[in-house]
């Protein structure tokens, strides 16, 4: 065959190989991607809990009588010394020298808690006053730049905490108070004659959280029958896995979410209770679980719609990163003894190694191995190999 013809013949071939190569070279795999980029990452524990009154008195009946009609309404405001309950006590046979004992010790015992209740109240009331003197001295010194800003905060923690404290101690010599008054009504209940006609008090201002019953109805000595507390002094109770709890301290932030207003409410760890239980999960799942007692702060008004045994998320912020590298968590895998990522190189998978730090809410801390704007694959296909040909979708 001459030359010219050939050439035809060769020119054929070659096109025959061109698209063989291009039918057979593999095609690039079309993958998500992701920079990585400086922001916050966050590591959190989320668990569901219930709002409740801090501060919570039920009044009980004090002796077995028949209870007149419950008037109040939940809601309903009272204040400390009004009655809110009446019992009839009817006639009843005389004490006996035992029983007259028992409740002459358990009226001085009373009084006992009470005087020590008034003790401990002017002693925290103290305390707060010289929290509150202190904080004012610490601004003023700082409006000067005698004194770190943080030192003025602690102390302003400190004076919200203690002014709480002496509040709860007010409550308590209240409460002192009124079970006083019903030991002392238990005694005096065997030098009447006739009926005897208690008028049950309460102990301290606030609002009718709740009734046990409405009409009149004999009543059983300790059995609950009114509830009184302030819906403004709210705690949230939080049951979270044990094993998140051991990585909770007093004073950790808390962000409070989807209960109902727009805005995430703040909070902070008051105590993590030292005693789990065992709470039986949706899916049949036996897990041991602890209270964790989280404490509204920040404006009142900001929750004065919610009430006692409201529903609230709460998320606990265990630890945070406000300016750091990052990339999704989605991206990362393990690799060998370590973590890796796929990094986009041209047209290309690069595999690339890193070293971690924090992890949460879908982002990790990335501390070294990558650089800011370095875009990396995002859940990589389990068949994808270093080298491999890309294509961003």
């Amino acid at each position: 065959m001459n030359t010219p013809r050939r050439i035809p013949v060769v020119a054929a071939a070659a096109v025959v190989v061109v698209l063989l190569a291009v039918a057979l070279w593999p095609s690039a795999l079309r993958v998500d991607a992701a920079p990585a980029e400086r922001g916050a990452v966050r590591d959190t524990v989320e668990a569901e809990g219930r709002t409740r009154v801090r501060e919570r008195y039920v009044i009980a009946a004090p002796t077995a009588a028949q209870a007149r009609r419950i008037t109040l309404e939940p809601g309903d405001e009272v204040e400390a010394g009004q009655t809110v309950v009446v019992l009839d006590a009817g006639s009843a046979a005389p004490l006996d020298a035992r029983t007259r004992a028992a409740l002459e010790a358990w009226v001085a015992a009373a009084r006992a808690s009470l005087q020590a209740a008034r003790e401990d109240a002017a002693a925290a009331v103290a305390v707060a006053e010289q929290s509150q003197a202190e904080a004012r001295r610490l601004h003023t010194l700082a409006q000067d730049g005698l004194v770190a800003e943080q030192a003025v905060e602690r102390a302003e923690t400190q004076s919200v905490r203690a002014a709480r404290e002496a509040a709860s101690a007010r409550h308590r010599q209240a409460t002192a108070e009124h079970q006083l008054r019903a030991a002392e009504a238990m005694l005096v209940r065997d030098y009447q004659d006739g009926g005897l006609a208690f008028e049950l008090a309460s102990p301290v201002e606030g609002v009718v959280l709740r009734r046990h019953f409405e009409s009149a109805r004999p009543v059983q000595a300790g059995e609950p029958l009114i509830e009184i507390g302030d819906p403004t002094q709210l705690e949230v109770e939080v049951d979270v896995l044990s094993a998140d709890a051991v990585r909770l301290r007093a004073g950790m932030p808390v962000e409070l979410l989807r209960w109902g207003g727009g805005q995430t409410l703040p909070g902070r760890i008051a105590r993590v209770e030292p005693g789990g239980f065992t709470k039986v999960s949706a899916l049949g799942v036996e897990e041991q679980r602890v209270w964790t007692i989280v404490e509204l702060v920040g404006d009142p008004a900001a929750w004065e719609r919610l009430g006692e045994g409201f529903r609230v998320n709460a998320r606990f912020v265990l630890d945070e990163r406000d300016d750091t590298l990052r990339v999704p968590a989605s991206a990362v895998f393990r690799h060998l003894d370590g973590e890796a990522v796929f990094r986009i190189d041209g047209g290309g998978a690069r595999l690339t190694e890193i070293q971690t730090g924090l992890r949460g809410g879908g982002w990790v801390e990335i501390l070294d191995g990558l650089r800011e704007g370095a875009r990396v694959v995002v859940h990589p296909d389990r068949g994808l190999e270093d080298g491999d040909r890309i294509q961003e979708r």
